[in-house]
């Protein structure tokens, strides 16, 4: 039986933060300029129990080495559910490896779009216009070009190409391109309740060595997860989460 004895400690704000920190420092904290993922949309979710608390951060972008949108779920707390199994690792020593670098935190992948039909093979960044695609439980014609500036994005190419159209979808589509609560969930206690969830927020410049704790945003975060007084999130700088405030996002 394996106990843990991180849910004991008297948890702080500056505990947290520093958890947040050291995730950041070994860029397992999301960089929204992530020069692999082209982003299109976030959302950020903050639980709480007795004893526990957790911070899910959601990237919904498209990543042209990964070859399709995905969902980047990233869990940070103090109790972690469903993690790797043993047998997920050529040893016992790289589990273990993993289970002492990532002591706070987890990431999973959901892909919401069905990968088959609606992009271009020759071309695998493209997108086919009027074709077919599931989205979900949603089967969606793929816009025509002219759809794409009604909705504020300006196409860099004649053809769509794959992060656009996960722009598109965020607009079009904001709910199903994000986590439903069992993925959303993944990682956590089931006993934990949902506090605050945020469309946007103001994330730290990862890629530039802003730290969350540098950040009105998570250190009022942080507040609300000691105290449960989810009150004290009233923050005075405005949001930057939305993809245009990343253009650097995709482009290696």
């Amino acid at each position: 039986m394996v106990f843990n004895f991180r849910r004991k400690a008297k948890w702080t704000e500056i505990k947290i933060l520093k958890i947040l920190d050291k995730c950041a420092i070994d860029f397992t904290f999301p960089a929204l300029d992530n020069g692999y993922v082209y982003l299109a949309n976030t959302r950020l979710s903050v639980f709480k129990s007795t004893k526990d608390w957790a911070i899910v951060i959601e990237v919904f972008g498209f990543s042209p080495r990964s070859g399709f949108p995905d969902i980047h779920i990233c869990t940070f707390s103090n109790n972690l559910h469903n993690r790797n199994t043993l047998e997920n690792y050529v040893s016992e020593k790289a589990y273990l490896n993993y289970l002492d670098t990532n002591l706070y935190n987890e990431s999973r992948f959901v892909f919401p779009i069905e990968n088959n039909g609606w992009f271009d093979e020759d071309e695998p960044e493209m997108v086919f216009d009027n074709s077919l695609c599931q989205l979900r439980n949603l089967k969606l014609d793929t816009p025509n070009p002219s759809e794409y500036e009604k909705c504020g994005i300006l196409l860099e190419e004649d053809t769509p190409q794959i992060f656009e159209f996960c722009r598109y979808l965020v607009h079009q589509y904001p709910e199903e391109v994000l986590a439903n609560d069992a993925e959303l969930r993944v990682n956590i206690p089931p006993d934990m309740e949902l506090l605050i969830q945020l469309d946007e927020w103001n994330h730290p410049d990862i890629v530039d060595g802003e730290l969350p704790s540098q950040t009105e945003a998570f250190k009022q975060l942080a507040q609300v997860l000691v105290t449960g007084n989810k009150e004290l999130y009233n923050p005075s700088c405005p949001p930057n989460t939305h993809w245009p405030n990343w253009p650097e996002g995709g482009t290696l």
